[in-house]
């Protein structure tokens, strides 16, 4: 009989009140409720924790070693279970080696197509590559000078795992004597040990002779020899010269270039037989950067602040030679020439009026902004001269060479005249596109390899939509039907997954690091329906993250394919139209933390909706709603204007985010929102207002800087990553509370200082546990176990400092206590009353003040974020910016939101906000629409305005679902 049924009983972990739930299995699941309410803690802690670890248990004792050891969620029973795998949002590789290529698998898949039917051409002359004859490999060596002594190698292993044991010793009974392995010559009859985990390269020594006449037929011999030893290879090296490698198999006939048989590994990046020798597969090197020896562009040539400042000595030569380079070029008659009349004149006064022109000439040049000066100008002060140019320093003047502002102040940093300058100078450096590959990562052999015309960094480098249809159109022969019809099915299916998930803008060559959370989700999701696996439980943590309304629908469809597979899919989620197509919803609650654990009503969508006791279903159904504001701001007249953004996709837009509003950049994924938030806006006023360097990308100007004096971005991220940092401390709550402690009369007579109350250092913490309140044991086979402390009983301090008490609890019971409970007790304390009243207008009154960091949501880290800066004095001049705040809230979380982030705007200040939630654009003063489009088809401004105006553009994808929100 099958089960139809995931039951659980009896779950306790983190804050689950020992509930009972069952989940349907072969459907989609919604798991809803407040932030912090539990969701996570039972779909990933109990469910998927459970599901792991009991596959995990059923291998061997040999492959459990080298997994990590999983403890049992606290929970009675779990029956019904599949095995699982979890999408989260923070599981994507953050190295500069992965792309979205690497994640997906599909360039691995692209690697063995290229081995297997790509086309060679050579990269010199761009000719398609042939193979070599025994004739003509040895007409090749005997090209060299007569005299040159050379050795015939035969590579019989490059780059492989082993210990060759038996292969060297065949070589040796077949008559071979010597051998270089890894470099190292070495006699075939000694004992030769190899590690066996570490690649090896072994070359044998066909033979050893000296380029003159008469050696044509022993050098045929040894180069058959080594061909057939190989399979088609010979190295030929010189000695004490240069190496060259013929193939029988590869070979350019007009340049002589010879390149090895293709292997998948020869188009990886990470591997040293295809990755690029210069930047070493990572596509960048680092280099100082032109940008910031000049690192505003736009003022006159003449006022240029070189090197940022970090340098004056540098900056007065940096200065001295664009000078002299505009001197030489007017000198030159770069510019235009003098007029016919001047040249009537007689000679001398000729001379003079020459003498004017080319003064004037120099003077417009020196008040032209850097970046309007001819591009001869600009490449010479960048890369150098040929001619000579005269240094002018006061009334100093000299003559010298120029080799250009990069490689001078190269050789500067190599030599500096102080440490100090080095340091500035350092400062300089970063990363730059590799002049070699230009970025591609390859050696150039694998990049002439071609299918169709296009190289493999062709097909990375183009939109996932435009690659489907490249390849749609690659047309094989039977021969390579045969070898590689699978495989090219296999990408273009692959592909396609990525664009059902709405990811069709990204290219497979984007770092992986730049992705957000929610697309690096939806990639593992696209890998995952390509798996084709069956009756598998997926767990999926907000897969609507980032997503436009206007792609949900492609998520949608999905995650129902992943279902109609014949798997169980468990999403936690909040968005509304993700929660009406699941056939089963959870709702959690009826509060967070402490208050929630709870299962409030199950079933399907429409039996929530109509259940007055669950807060998710009073917003379905429409009960309860975010306003949409009676009356909207308008603009002060202040604003900051980007001019001329066109990093990544921007098409060299203009930009205006008027002050003192509350405004939201929206648009569809990948429309650019956050190359001009985060990548342009954001760097540029923390530099202005800072005055420390943050390197914004590619734009013109900035206009208004001047108008801000405060910068903060407020994201999700912990506030802190161990369990000793909590609210209390992020907050600078606790600093008052141990001042608060300290002047007791019990610490008075005791001579207790503030120090004395903190569990971080020696004195009054518990030195048992080390102020942890927890021990680590470590079990042999199992994992580690944390019980808590035998001596503190988890209070983190010893007995004298819990023994002084303030209105009857311990400085432990204080931490103990939730925010709301802890206010009437220290409400005559004002520096924290007024933390603790922040923290409860956004809504935490639930939360622990001494709770520990780690076990606090996305959403709760970042309301306490918010709530330490509503704390402080407005300055009325800040601006904020979030990226996607309403990430992991639910409707009730959003509603206090929008009423915190109102607050901040109210007192003067500006918000910028990043996001999709309809809910939060409808609540905005100004709204800039991005799009319309994602990738190549976006990057332009096609709506601002207030959240009417932009309903009223048609061709907004935003407009068009705001619309909708504000009739009903």
């Amino acid at each position: 009989m099958t089960i139809k049924q995931i039951t659980i009983r009896g779950a306790r972990q983190h804050n689950l009140k020992n509930i009972d739930v069952d989940i349907p299995r072969d459907k989609f699941t919604v798991i809803t409720g407040l932030s912090g309410s539990g969701k996570s803690s039972l779909a990933f802690d109990t469910v998927y924790a459970e599901g792991q670890r009991r596959y995990v248990e059923s291998l061997s004792a040999y492959a459990r070693q080298f997994l990590d050891q999983l403890e049992k969620p606290d929970v009675d029973s779990i029956e019904g279970l599949s095995p699982a795998i979890s999408i989260e949002q923070k599981t994507v590789s953050r190295s500069p080696r992965s792309t979205v290529g690497t994640v997906t698998e599909i360039y691995d898949y692209l690697r063995l197509l290229f081995s297997s039917i790509g086309q060679p051409h050579c990269h010199e002359c761009g000719a398609p590559i042939s193979r070599q004859t025994v004739e003509q490999i040895v007409g090749g060596i005997l090209e060299l000078p007569e005299g040159e002594r050379v050795m015939i190698l035969a590579p019989v292993v490059r780059g492989r795992k082993g210990e060759f044991k038996k292969e060297l010793e065949k070589y040796h009974r077949d008559g071979f004597v010597r051998a270089r392995i890894d470099g190292e010559m070495r006699q075939l009859d000694e004992e030769i040990e190899l590690l066996k985990r570490k690649n090896h390269t072994i070359e044998i020594v066909v033979d050893r002779l000296l380029i003159k006449e008469g050696v044509k037929d022993r050098l045929t011999e040894s180069v058959r020899t080594a061909l057939k030893l190989t399979g088609g290879a010979v190295l030929v090296s010189v000695i004490d010269g240069d190496e060259k490698l013929y193939s029988e198999k590869m070979a350019c006939i007009n340049c002589g270039i010879n390149i090895a048989t293709l292997e998948p590994r020869s188009f990886s990046f990470n591997s040293a037989y295809g990755a690029c020798k210069r930047c070493q597969g990572i596509g960048t090197v680092m280099e100082i950067d032109s940008k910031k020896i000049v690192p505003d562009p736009h003022k006159p040539a003449g006022k240029i602040d070189f090197l940022g400042g970090f340098d004056r000595s540098g900056a007065t030569f940096l200065r001295s030679a664009l000078l002299a380079i505009i001197e030489r070029f007017v000198d030159g008659d770069k510019l235009e020439p003098p007029t016919e009349n001047a040249k009537e004149k007689k000679k001398g006064k000729r001379k003079k009026a020459d003498g004017r022109a080319e003064d004037k000439a120099q003077k417009h040049l020196i008040e032209t902004a850097f970046v309007d000066l001819p591009a001869a100008i600009k490449e010479a002060f960048l890369f150098g001269t040929k001619k000579r140019l005269t240094f002018r320093q006061g009334e100093y003047k000299y003559e010298s060479d120029w080799k250009g502002a990069l490689r001078a102040m190269k050789e500067r940093l190599e030599n500096p005249p102080s440490e100090k300058t080095r340091e500035a100078l350092y400062e300089l450096v970063g990363p730059v596109q590799c002049p070699t590959c230009q970025g591609a990562r390859l050696q150039p052999e694998s990049l002439a390899v071609k299918i169709s015309g296009l190289g493999i960094a062709d097909y990375t480098s183009l939109p996932i939509d435009d690659a489907v249809l490249r390849f749609d159109a690659v047309e094989l022969n039977a021969r390579e039907e045969k070898i590689a019809g699978l495989v090219l099915k296999e990408i273009k299916d692959r592909l396609r997954f990525l664009t059902a998930v709405g990811l069709g803008y990204l290219t497979l060559d984007r770092p992986s690091g730049s992705l957000s959370g929610g697309e690096g989700q939806r990639i593992r999701l696209a890998t995952q329906i390509g798996s084709q696996l069956r009756g598998v439980l997926y767990v999926l943590d907000e897969p609507s993250i980032g997503l436009h309304p206007r792609d949900n629908k492609k998520l949608l469809d999905t995650l129902h394919r992943l279902r109609d597979l014949g798997n169980t899919v468990l999403v936690v989620e909040h968005d509304e139209e993700t929660i009406e197509h699941a056939d089963f919803v959870v709702d959690l609650g009826p509060l967070a933390g402490t208050h929630g654990g709870e299962v409030i009503a199950t079933g399907e969508p429409k039996e929530i909706a109509c259940n007055q006791e669950s807060m998710t279903g009073r917003y379905l159904c429409g009960e309860l709603k975010i306003d949409i504001p009676e009356l909207r701001r308008l603009p002060n007249g202040q604003r900051i204007k980007v001019k001329g953004a066109r990093a990544h996709n921007l098409k060299n837009i203009d930009v205006e985010f008027p002050l003192g509003l509350f405004t939201v950049v929206t648009g569809v994924s990948g429309s650019g929102k956050s190359t001009l938030v985060e990548d342009i806006l954001y760097p540029s006023l923390y530099s202005h207002v800072y005055t420390q360097q943050l390197d914004a990308l590619e734009h013109d100007s900035i206009e208004g800087l001047d108008l801000v004096d405060k910068i903060i971005e407020i994201d999700q991220s912990p506030i802190g990553r161990t369990p000793r940092s909590n609210p209390a401390t992020y907050t600078g709550l606790f600093s008052p509370i141990r001042d608060l402690y300290a002047m007791l009369p019990e610490s008075r007579q005791r001579g207790y200082k503030a120090g004395r109350f903190s569990f971080n250092v020696k004195g009054g913490r518990c030195e048992a546990c080390e102020g942890g309140g927890m021990k680590r044991i470590e079990m042999n086979f199992l994992p580690d176990v944390y019980v808590t402390c035998d001596v503190c009983r988890g209070k983190r301090y010893n007995r004298e400092t819990l023994a002084v008490k303030y209105k009857g609890l311990s400085i432990a019971d204080l931490l103990d206590t939730t925010i709301e409970d802890a206010l009437p007790l220290l409400e005559n304390i004002p520096a924290i009353k007024q933390k603790l009243e922040t923290l409860i207008d956004v809504g935490l009154g639930y939360i622990k003040v001494g709770q520990s960091s780690t076990t606090l949501s996305g959403g709760e880290a970042q309301r306490i974020k918010l709530a330490k800066e509503l704390s402080k004095r407005a300055t009325g001049k800040t601006i904020y910016i979030l990226d996607e705040p309403t990430t992991g809230l639910h409707f009730a979380d959003v509603h206090k939101l929008l009423d915190v982030l109102q607050k901040l705007v109210d007192t003067g200040n500006t918000v910028i906000v990043i996001e999709h939630h309809l809910d939060v654009i409808k609540c905005a003063d100004h709204v800039i629409d991005l799009g319309p489009e994602g990738g190549i088809g976006g990057g332009k401004v096609v709506a601002a305005g207030t959240p009417e105006e932009v309903a009223r553009v048609k061709r907004s994808y935003t407009g068009q679902a705001l619309k909708t929100v504000l009739n009903n």
